[in-house]
């Protein structure tokens, strides 16, 4: 029997958003482990907000929003809150009621660069680490570490001479045109006006330079988890210098190495990761001048290979950072933005290896 085309509008509804998503969601898991996150930061969150005044975003749900928008692509600020207006399972993860309305964007925006100030991003990548620590799923031992290119959210037309000369060159208009024939440019004498902080930067020989930062992170290598991360502007040796920042806060008296790629093969770097009790594992560049800054004291051992295999598992965060938490090229300007947005997207990666790797059954 065919059933009717009606449409009939119920004034009441007796389900909850609880009861609507499915018990065996992915992200009921995820949210279990960011509501533990979240408790752990209440004095934290108390201190920053004044206990007078127009009551604003609770930082919990915006954090829980920000985190829906890596893990689900979501382009923009703007379009995020379009979803939560009637999209039910965001809802329910933001912890809106049904009838309960979204905030405006702006009033978003803003109060998220209050997080940013505060550095909130930091203490829930954190605090996300510690649970994972506490799981039994971080190696203390055994970590890689590399770095990759971020997009600035600014284009060639706004690399213009720090002095003011140069022209347009162009007709004028809202999107004036730019002829760079001939115009030696360099992070020296130019900057950006759209973001001063983006540096020209070229990943290798033969490849185009583009306005950048440069991201750094440092995975363990038991299960690929990102265990520290941090955003610096784009230079040469910016890679080798944010490693060694990074690993002063992970080493302690126990020794443990770190595998990393041919860039980092120099002898400045294996000098400094050897006085912070870290053997370095690193890629033999052979071509350099003057050779490996490793040799068989180093490459002889077993666990040089091991680790030189699982080097290769932090491209796989970088690969997911890029295609899913939208870091290719972030929508916000200047670093400490860009590091906020880089944050957010390595918590989001661990969360959703950390629900895969404690699903019952996994092996």
């Amino acid at each position: 029997m065919r059933g009717a085309d009606s449409k009939q509008e119920a004034m009441f509804s007796y389900v909850s958003p609880e009861a609507r998503i499915p018990a065996k969601h992915p992200l009921r898991p995820i949210r279990a482990m960011i509501a533990e996150a979240l408790a752990q930061m209440d004095r934290r969150f108390e201190r920053l907000y004044s206990q007078t005044g127009r009551p604003s975003i609770a930082p919990e749900r915006l954090i829980r929003a920000l985190l829906l928008q890596v893990l689900y692509s979501i382009r923009s600020e703007r379009l995020l809150i379009e979803q939560l207006e009637y999209n039910l399972l965001f809802r329910w993860f933001v912890g809106l009621s049904v009838d309960e309305p979204v905030w405006d964007h702006s009033a978003f925006s803003k109060n998220r660069d209050r997080l940013l100030e505060a550095d909130i991003a930091r203490e829930l990548f954190e605090a996300i680490v510690e649970q994972a620590r506490m799981a039994g799923l971080l190696s203390d031992e055994h970590f890689s570490v590399d770095g990759t290119m971020i997009a600035a959210w600014a284009s060639h037309k706004s690399f213009r001479p720090k002095d003011g000369s140069g022209g347009s060159g162009g007709s004028g208009g809202r999107n004036d045109a730019r002829d760079f024939r001939g115009e030696q440019r360099t992070n020296d004498t130019h900057a950006s006006t759209t973001d001063p902080e983006a540096k020209l930067y070229r990943k290798s020989a033969g490849t185009t330079a583009k306005l950048a930062y440069l991201g750094h992170a440092v995975s363990e290598n038991r299960h690929g988890l990102i265990v520290a991360a941090q955003v610096t502007q784009a230079s040469g040796t910016a890679e080798r210098s944010a490693a060694i920042d990074m690993l002063g806060e992970l080493s302690g008296p126990r020794r443990c190495t770190l595998a990393a790629d041919k860039g980092y093969d120099t002898r400045e770097f294996v000098r400094q990761t050897r006085e912070l009790n870290v053997t370095p594992h690193v890629a033999q560049n052979i071509d350099r001048r003057g050779g490996s800054a490793i040799n068989r004291r180093t490459t002889r051992h077993a666990g040089y290979a091991l680790s030189i295999k699982a080097r290769k598992r932090i491209e796989e965060s970088f690969g997911w950072a890029k295609d899913i938490g939208l870091l290719r090229r972030p929508k916000v300007r200047g670093r400490r933005k860009i590091e906020f947005a880089t944050l957010l997207t390595f918590t989001g990666y661990n969360l959703v290896r950390m629900r895969n790797l404690l699903a019952p059954g996994f092996t």
